[in-house]
């Protein structure tokens, strides 16, 4: 499995890479690969408020259905546009073209708690 070292990651399969002050999250490598042939990724809406550990979205495969949770805190500001027309790249690129949404985090230093690569990893 690929899970880059340089991201971080919640016990419940997403991941998070900040950019600026705004955090990108995606499902990781490890729940795509799980999930198979996605068909259909539901984000949560723009301006949209999530909270860490509640869902965020769903993710459907030609398998079954799974919940997205939020890794972190904070408002929606942008989703991926590609993802409507191409959910598959969440199973080709899970941490770069399959990017689900962005999140405006009520706090930058909720993304220390989450787990890195390794913790994930040894989680599995």
């Amino acid at each position: 499995m690929n899970h880059p070292s340089d991201l971080k990651y919640a016990s419940t399969h997403e991941w998070v890479r900040i950019e600026g002050d705004l955090v990108v999250t995606g499902i990781s490598d490890h729940a795509q690969d799980a999930l198979g042939d996605l068909v259909y990724v539901e984000a949560p809406d723009v301006g949209q408020y999530i909270t860490a550990g509640e869902q965020a979205g769903v993710v459907e495969s030609v398998k079954t259905a799974s919940d997205i949770h939020a890794p972190i805190s904070g408002v929606v500001v942008e989703v991926n546009p590609d993802l409507e027309d191409d959910p598959d790249f969440v199973n080709d690129a899970p941490y770069s073209k399959g990017w689900i949404y962005k999140i405006k985090p009520d706090n930058m230093a909720d993304v220390d708690a989450l787990l890195t690569s390794e913790q994930y990893e040894a989680d599995l």
